[in-house]
């Protein structure tokens, strides 16, 4: 038996294959990713040789026309497909949305991943979860497992675009990340990893006087590591925080 996990943001497609009963944290046996414009050739490619799953549940961003796309390379599997929809409350985490259905699957599912984390390791403290990807958000989760919000930020690509789209003579290759950087190349990254780092430490310090302890910062997403770097916060870099979440909201319902 096996639980498939499958995670669709706004740029590509990633799966994972767990064994039955798998923990958040777990390693997948089978996993990989495609570009949401690939998800066509699933069947035939990626999940040809894949034994079917007895499971799976999914976090899609992505609108319910790359939903459809999906369930239709999986037909081939007799397969219940279930999508997460946020709830008032799950796995352990309550829901502080202004309206809890109206969360992004993938932020909440991320919160979900990272209580799980925290809980696992015996942290009973805050958490401030961040996902830097096509866009960036950054949630907290309070000590008693209260999703308290948080916010939506551009990724860097979305910044580099806008910089180009508005302005004259911007459009040179990606820099470094400088203190005081002294070519334009240097100056468009340094400013998109300092807009991304300073939101992620403000949030951390609201985050840290609200509760009264420092919260414990997990990173994940595709473009995590290049903003890790500059980021003036302890912090833990994990792979697949959604897929942690995915396993947690199954097991729950189990």
């Amino acid at each position: 038996m096996s639980f498939l996990a499958i995670d669709i943001g706004n740029t590509r497609l990633k799966w994972a294959v767990y064994a039955d009963g798998a923990e958040p944290g777990s390693p997948p046996h089978q996993h990989g990713a495609v570009f949401l414009e690939n998800i066509d050739r699933l069947a035939d490619e990626d999940w040809q040789g894949l034994p079917p799953p007895t499971r799976m549940l999914g976090s899609n961003v992505a609108g319910d026309a790359v939903r459809r796309r999906v369930e239709e390379q999986m037909e081939h599997w007799d397969l219940a497909t279930r999508w997460v929809v946020p709830a008032p409350e799950a796995a352990g985490v309550k829901n502080g949305y202004d309206h809890p259905t109206r969360l992004g699957a993938d932020r909440w599912v991320a919160v979900i991943g990272a209580h799980a984390h925290a809980s696992k390791r015996g942290f009973s403290g805050p958490v401030l979860v961040v996902m830097v990807g096509t866009a960036v958000t950054v949630e907290a989760l309070s000590s008693d497992g209260q999703f308290l919000g948080g916010l939506i930020l551009p990724g860097h690509g979305i910044m580099l675009r806008a910089l180009e789209g508005g302005t004259a003579g911007l459009r040179v290759p990606t820099g470094e990340v400088r203190d005081f950087p002294t070519n334009t190349s240097d100056a468009l990254t340094t400013g998109g990893t300092f807009a991304i780092t300073g939101a992620i430490e403000r949030m951390h310090r609201l985050l840290a006087r609200r509760e009264g302890r420092e919260p414990l910062l997990l990173m994940t997403g595709g473009a995590g590591w290049k903003v890790a770097p500059a980021l003036d916060a302890p912090h833990e870099l994990i792979d697949g925080l959604i897929f942690d979440g995915l396993l947690a909201i199954d097991a729950a319902r189990a």
